[in-house]
């Protein structure tokens, strides 16, 4: 196991290229599961997540080769149905296979991912999606067994807005028999990326990126050849680290429309934010403005930028309030950033942050993806030397982070822990 050790306090300069989005890849990847033939994806991060569902699709028959950042994957072989425990458990996105399975095969045994440590994320609204479809859906010993002769089309209202069940359903629609019309559908950048891969293998979707997708079911599709969109959050991470550290940063190769909330937030602290067609350079100002966060689905202010923006909140001058809607425990890494000397008091879903002069350096513990990047931009804004720890969940979602940061002028290393 590994930690990162950061000497902070150093300014960060240069030009940082973002790679693809794991939350955009992981669905896509899954979705060749709908097709027989050979499926090309670029532009796919080398992340741990991937690695998981890489080996749940080679579990479930499909063929799949990596070079480099290209993925192929070639689902004609597709021949089992259950996706066990021991895959599942790695990634709760692994339940992305349920949707295609049902509607390929007819049938999925597909383990409950249980729950995870920024709070309970149930898979209701994706059993209710198939049942309204026609599915027959049985818990039994841990596992979902779902089984249909063909899923029908559907109307169906979703109580939350979630991602992973609107994903989930939308390739079960695909090849089910008529309209399928998802309402308050999640309108996240990488549910349409999903949807527009869909539709390039000959599936007929509209409406992916509002709150009402439409989907007319056609009886098969054609394999594929796509890019992965560029992650959104690994490049509002990035741009916070230039403002935190008082430097600039271009990172290039990003999706500005997709950062709206972000960038509107980064402006009200002070930065100076400048977009040029698919770059964005962020230069900190001379002093952090306090601003008040909630997170909200998209396009409001992501969860996932929640943990980062409170490190810049937390050495700004005032008070703000970071007010979190989407998982319930997902101020995990308040108690961390406590040990460095920031001032963040907790309330329920809210946490006010008292800006300070600056944070010291400490030996600090990862609990989740999010809070892992949010540890190493206050290692690389603090004084002293910072020690991350379990930094494999880091490496779920940020491919070579501490090369990127080395190669901004940061004083950063992985070492074994």
């Amino acid at each position: 196991m590994d930690k990162i050790v950061i000497h902070g306090g150093r300014p960060l300069n240069g030009e940082v290229a973002v790679s693809g989005a794991k939350n955009a890849a992981l669905p896509i990847l899954v979705s060749s599961l709908l097709t027989s033939g050979p499926n090309r994806y670029d532009n796919v991060p080398r992340l741990n997540d991937i690695e998981s569902i890489k080996l749940l699709l080679t579990h479930l028959g499909a063929e799949v080769q990596t070079d480099g950042h290209t993925v192929r994957i070639d689902a004609g072989g597709l021949c089992e149905a259950e996706a066990p425990y021991d895959l599942v458990r790695k990634m709760r996105a692994s339940v992305l296979v349920l949707g295609p399975l049902v509607a390929r095969l007819g049938r999925a045994r597909v383990s409950l991912p249980g729950g995870c440590a920024i709070g309970a994320r149930p898979i209701n609204l994706h059993l209710k999606g198939l049942s309204l479809m026609g599915a027959q859906i049985d818990i039994q010993h841990g596992y979902v067994e779902a089984s249909v002769d063909r899923l029908r089309g559907a109307d169906i209202y979703l109580d939350v807005a979630s991602v992973t069940g609107t994903e989930n359903l939308m390739m079960a629609a695909v090849l089910a028999d008529g309209v399928t019309v998802l309402r308050n559908a999640a309108r996240e950048p990488e549910v349409a990326a999903l949807a527009d891969t869909l539709n390039r293998m000959g599936a007929r979707i509209t409406g992916a990126g509002t709150s009402v997708i439409t989907i007319t079911g056609v009886d098969a599709l054609n394999p594929v050849e796509t890019a992965i969109i560029p992650d959104r959050i690994e490049a509002g991470t990035f741009m916070v680290a230039a403002a935190l550290t008082g430097g600039e940063i271009t990172v290039s190769g990003c999706e500005p429309a997709h950062l709206g909330a972000v960038i509107h937030k980064l402006k009200l602290t002070g930065s100076r934010v400048t977009v040029r067609g698919k770059d964005i350079t962020v230069q900190g100002g001379r002093r952090i403005q306090s601003v008040d966060i909630k997170t909200l689905p998209y396009p409001g202010f992501p969860t996932d930028m929640q943990a980062q923006f409170m490190v810049l909140m937390s050495v700004a001058g005032g008070l703000s309030i970071i007010s979190e809607t989407i998982f319930e425990n997902r101020f995990i890494h308040v108690s961390e950033l406590r040990r460095m000397g920031a001032d963040i008091t907790v309330s329920g879903n809210a946490a006010m942050v008292k800006g300070i002069e600056g944070l010291s350096g400490a030996p600090v513990m990862a609990s989740d993806l999010r809070a892992s990047a949010c540890l190493v931009l206050a290692g690389l804004v603090a004084r002293g030397v910072t020690e991350v720890n379990r930094v494999y969940h880091l490496d779920r979602g940020y491919e070579a982070m501490e090369k990127k940061f080395a190669r901004l002028g940061a004083v950063i290393e992985r070492v074994p822990a």
